[in-house]
Order: structure tokens, then sequence, then C-alpha cells
């Protein structure tokens, strides 16, 4: 009985917060709607709130917030089922999708220590320019295959560095938070770089498709953003961040190891016994380089999904990977949890929540004159800065996404330089450990600590504001956004 009473309080303890988040949604659904928005939008609004609170929060696992969105379209919104089906299915989830696919895909070839001897034969054995050069091929690789992919492939060339450079423990953190904090950063701020770097991108670009864009109709035509667009819009941004990235990280921590030249002399040694690279190792360069092709050249006509899509096929067809590993290591509750906040978005639009919102929070903007042109733009960046350092990315330019777009029509602004400050800005996440998958990922090497996010975190995120801020003053007016 002690034992049942025991399980009791832990079970409530550790989902306080999916209870908290039902008694406030309980209190909002008895409240009468406010004045401007429907019925129908307030219960979409109600529905917001909560998977916010519960994206924040994690009482419950991520995919079941996903299905309860689902559930509540049917039962609170009284969708028919199919329609909600249908909304989940976006060329965007596709995509994600399809680029999860190929992380797996990419992973099991095994090229880390190859990749370490190509940044060292280039970059030489001191260890800033090894760091400096980490971060290049890190961002370049993300800007393309998202940075979970990236850090995931990078990781043990970091730790293959740092395990052969020394065995003093102390001296190897001090090493290891430069590399590690290469490699995360640069992912953050080159998945901005292009639409596959990553899934905040492919949903921007798809709430901007479905809010704006009307076939017959081409005064909408330019807010469809296709994949060399958005390229010329955001990459000089990620490439102008990035050596600015490395010289705060180089004023922020400082190391004892200025050369690494024992430790390239080893690696150099363990990569010639594995022999050249094989037939394998090119096809699958290949593809990956023909999938790249294919979202520049064609997905404008076939949407990134099906580019997507194809790539991991192509990967499964040749034998490159087997179906069991793509199946056990793609998070297919990702994939759901996008699909369904995707569609929540949609809802947010079509029942006019999301316009009520974009006027409560123009109304707030306005006596501080930030209700349109740049400062519009600071203020959006504020925001989304402040949500993606709680939840992830994607996650936030869901949720973000309808109300942003919704503000930019409202206050007149361009909603293509709205969106794209949104999902840019979604990339700051650089103070928590949990703020982007990078991090997260070289956090669980051991090396970090949740202060030294903090640490650097604040000077990143002022370089990045004002690196977009400037982007978006004087480079956009002259690539015409």
């Amino acid at each position: 009985m002690v034992y049942a009473g025991l399980n009791m309080v832990h079970y409530l303890r550790e989902k306080r917060w999916f209870l908290i988040t039902l008694v406030i949604q309980a209190a909002m659904l008895l409240a009468p709607a406010p004045e401007g928005i429907s019925p129908q939008g307030w219960r979409v609004l109600i529905m917001t709130v909560g998977a916010t609170i519960l994206f924040v929060t994690e009482p419950i696992p991520l995919p079941a917030v996903a299905l309860l969105i689902i559930l509540g379209q049917v039962f609170l919104l009284d969708l028919d089922s199919s329609l909600v089906a249908s909304s989940l299915m976006k060329d965007s989830v596709l995509f994600i999708m399809g680029s999860l696919m190929l992380a797996v895909a990419l992973v099991k070839q095994k090229l880390d220590k190859r990749l370490a001897l190509l940044i060292v034969s280039i970059t030489g054995s001191n260890t800033y320019n090894i760091a400096f050069g980490i971060s290049i091929f890190s961002g370049i690789l993300a800007s393309f295959v998202g940075e979970h992919t990236v850090a995931a492939m990078m990781l043990p060339v970091a730790l293959s560095l740092l395990q052969l450079a020394t065995d003093d423990e102390d001296k190897r953190r001090g090493l290891a938070v430069i590399l590690l904090f290469s490699i995360s950063y640069a992912c953050a701020m080159a998945g901005i770089g292009t639409p596959s770097g990553g899934a905040r991108n492919a949903i921007m670009i798809d709430y901007l498709r479905d809010f704006f864009f009307v076939a017959d109709d081409p005064a909408t035509h330019v807010f469809s953003v296709s994949y060399l667009k958005w390229m010329i819009y955001a990459y000089p941004v990620f490439l102008v961040q990035l050596p600015l990235m490395h010289l705060i990280l180089r004023r922020t921590f400082k190391t004892d190891m200025a050369d690494l030249g024992p430790a390239v002399d080893t690696l150099k040694a363990q990569v010639g016994e594995e022999g050249a690279l094989t037939g394998q190792h090119y096809l699958a360069i290949g593809l990956f380089l023909l999938t790249l092709v294919g979202w520049v050249g064609f997905s404008s006509e076939v949407g990134m999904g099906t580019i997507a899509i194809l790539g991991a096929t192509l990967f499964l067809v040749t034998g490159l990977v087997r179906w069991q590993d793509i199946n056990s290591g793609v998070n297919w509750g990702v994939v759901l949890l996008y699909a369904a906040a995707i569609s929540l978005g949609v809802q947010m639009r079509d029942t006019g929540a999301a316009a009520w919102l974009a006027g409560l929070f123009m109304d707030g903007l306005a006596p501080l004159g930030m209700d349109r042109g740049i400062g519009l733009l600071a203020a959006v960046m504020i925001l989304t800065t402040l949500l993606t350092n709680t939840m992830s990315n994607g996650a936030a330019v869901a949720v973000l996404g309808p109300i942003v777009l919704s503000i930019a029509m409202e206050s007149g602004s361009n909603p293509l330089a709205v969106g794209m400050t949104t999902a840019m800005s979604s990339a700051f996440a650089y103070f928590t450990v949990i703020g982007t998958p990078a991090s997260t990922i070289v956090h669980s090497s051991g090396y970090l600590r949740s202060s030294d996010f903090m640490r650097v975190g604040w000077r990143m995120a002022l370089m990045s504001f004002a690196v977009l801020l400037l982007a978006s003053k004087l480079y956009w007016p002259l690539v015409g956004l």
C-alpha cells in the first residue's frame, strides 16, 4: 500500500507539468472567447498554449504531444479525421523524413578519421587553425545536410584528436571546449544557409507558400522561395558569422596546447593502416552530391521532400545502407512531431487565431516604435531567440510562423523578410545544452558544462543579432528582398 502511494507521488511529480497544462487549458476552455477571436480560433489557441508548455517542459514524450495535437483537431475543432490526416503530410515533412534517412546513411560510411586527416592536412597542426578548419568543414556540411547529421559525424573527429593529443584530463578539457564548440556553433549557424540545413527552413517555406502563394496570381510568386533563392538570401549571413564565431571562441576560451603535431602524426599513421577509399565510399559521396544537385536544380519543380526521399532511396537500392539501419537510426517521432506542429499552424491561420495574436503583438510594439521595418525584425528576432532556447528550433518556427507572418501582413511589412528573420534567428540557441541538436550531441561527450554555454552564448547571440540586422538593412535590399 505504501509502495503504491510512493509510486503515485512519483508519477504526479513526474507528470506535474502535464497536469498543470490540462488545468490551464480547461480554465481557458471554460472561459468565454476574448473579443475579436472566434470560438474555433480560441480553441486552436488553447491547443497551441498547451503544446508550447509541453514542448518546453517535456513531461510526456514529444511524439505524444504530436498525437494530442492530432486528436485535438478532431475532437476540439470538430474537423474530419481525413482532413486532419491530409494536413500532416506536407513537402516539408517529406523533406524532414528524407533528410533523417540520409543522415543515417552518411554516418554509416564511417569517414570520420579520414575527414579529420583532410582537415589537418589543410590547416596544419596549429590548434586554433585546426579548430577553425573544423568549423569550416562542419559549417559547409551542416548547411546542406542538417546540423544533427554533421555534429554526429564530426564529434568522432574531434574526439580522435583529443585522445591522440594528451592524457592530461585538464589539458584535454581545455582543448575539448574549443574543438567541440567549433562543431556545435558552426553547425547551428550553418543551418540557416540552405533549405536543407534544417527543418525550420522547410517549415517556413511551407508557411510562406500556404499563406501567400496563388498559382494564377504572379504578384504572390515573390513569396515562393526556391532552394537557390534561399541560399542567396541566407548563405552570406552564415559565412560572415563563421570567422566571428571563431574569434569569440578564441577570446573566451584558452588552451595551453598550441600545437597538435604529435596527434596529427598518429592520426596519419592510423588512417594509412585503413587503406585507400573504397568504391563504396566514392559511391556514397557521389549519391550525396547528386542529392545536392537535385535540391538546387529541381526542388522548385518536384519539391525538396521528393529529392530527399529519392536520395535516401538510392542509398537503400545500392546497398550502402540497410533498411534495418534506417529504421533503427531515424527518430520517427521527430517526423510526427513536425507534421503535427505544421498542421496546427495551418489551423491557426485558417481560424484567424494567428491574426488575432498578431494584432495583440502589434499593439504592444507600436508604442516602442517596433511595429514595422527594422524595429519589427529586431522584435521578431528577440521573440524567436527566447523561444528557440527552450524548445527545438523547428518547433519554435512551427509555433511562431503563423503569428509572425500575420504580423507582417497587419503591419504592411515584407512577409518574406519577416519569415526569413524568424527561421534564421531560430538558430540563435546558444545558451542551453538543449537549444540545438548539435549542442546536445557535443555535450554528450562529457567535456562540456552547462556554464560553458552561458559563458560564451551571450557573446554569440549579440554577434548574430548584429550580423542579421545589418544583412536585413544593407544586403537584402541589394538582392531583392
